[in-house]
């Protein structure tokens, strides 16, 4: 019984990091090679994992300790790799359970109060509120019901912060554009409901550029997509099935390209754009926690980093006595 325990854990591990390289390729944008410098830094952490003493590669992941995780780095500095390598390894390590604790296959993050050498802190990239302007006038330039799917996809991407893979998982019935508001479900199965509409100084909720654009294509252009039979799925492809993620991945990425956007867009891109973009307008740090469906709020603050960067160099830029 023990060695199938101990089998079932290796393959839930197996199982979890070969989710966690799928997210970085297909939510995150990572390019491939990327994906696989994470593989092979987080298959050396499994190995010392499991020459540590001949078990742990079949424990449970909520069981590794931040004293294992610096046992790892003094593993790594034993072996003379450099300061940015230690850092990168390190990285890798610490973004698998940064995923681990938003999926909630652990309920705290051993990496938190680890110390180690570090590259430089690597924020969310994102675009600005006059490149956001573009990318979302880009699908005007596609005829038809798939380009009034885009317009939807993408306002849609921004009003909420929704990640890929939650945005492709949509019913029609999780979407009511008149009542305001879109359900879906994200890590860890959480369900939570995302407003799409605000509200004036009276209490009214006037249509917002999210809620028409999708009022517009569930009554145009989803029937002219002609769904299959029984398919619940909100936004279809061509064929009249579900969308998939990597489809999205591709349209966004042609889109930014129409909008002369030279940076990379992922859907990763537009989620961190529409968390520092709230912050800016004064957003409280916990509402938009709820709204990115994060389990954690230090998730969310990296944030704060780049907010604070921004009315530093706003400052700066502004105040006739912020230099010398």
């Amino acid at each position: 019984m023990a060695g199938e325990s101990k089998q079932a854990g290796e393959h839930k591990m197996l199982d979890t990091m070969a989710a966690f390289l799928a997210h970085l390729e297909l939510e995150r944008g990572l390019s491939h090679n990327t994906a696989v410098a994470y593989r092979n830094d987080l298959s050396q952490f499994c190995q010392f994992l499991q020459q540590r003493n001949g078990r742990e590669k079949g424990i449970p992941w909520e069981e590794i300790k931040p004293s294992t995780l610096t046992e790892f780095i003094l593993f790594l500095q034993a072996r003379s790799y450099s300061r940015a390598t230690v850092a990168r390894k390190t990285a890798s390590v610490r973004s698998l359970f940064h995923y681990l604790v938003e999926e909630g296959d652990v309920a705290a993050d051993p990496t938190d109060a680890l110390r180690s050498p570090r590259g430089g802190r690597r924020l969310p990239k994102t675009l600005t509120q006059e490149e956001v302007e573009r990318l979302l006038e880009a699908p005007a330039h596609r005829a038809g019901p798939q380009g009034r799917r885009d317009q939807a996809i993408l306002e849609l991407m921004y009003a909420t912060g929704l990640r890929v893979s939650e945005v492709v998982s949509l019913n029609v019935s999780d979407a009511d554009p008149v009542e305001g508001t879109v359900r879906c479900v994200g890590k860890g199965g959480k369900q939570r409901v995302v407003p799409i509409r605000g509200e004036d100084a009276n209490g009214v909720r006037p249509p917002s550029p999210a809620s028409q654009a999708l009022e517009s294509y569930l009554r145009e252009a989803r029937p002219q997509l002609k769904p299959a039979a029984g398919e619940r799925a909100l936004f279809l492809n061509r064929r009249g099935h579900r969308l998939t993620r990597q489809r999205l991945w591709l349209l966004l990425k042609e889109y930014a390209r129409l909008a002369g956007i030279k940076r990379s867009v992922t859907p990763h891109v537009i989620r961190h754009s529409f968390a520092t973009h709230l912050l800016r307008g004064g957003a409280d740090l916990r509402y938009v926690q709820e709204l990115l469906g994060h389990a954690s709020i230090a998730t969310t603050q990296v944030y704060t980093h780049l907010t604070n960067d921004y009315v530093r160099d706003a400052f700066n830029k502004a105040h006739p006595r912020a230099r010398g």
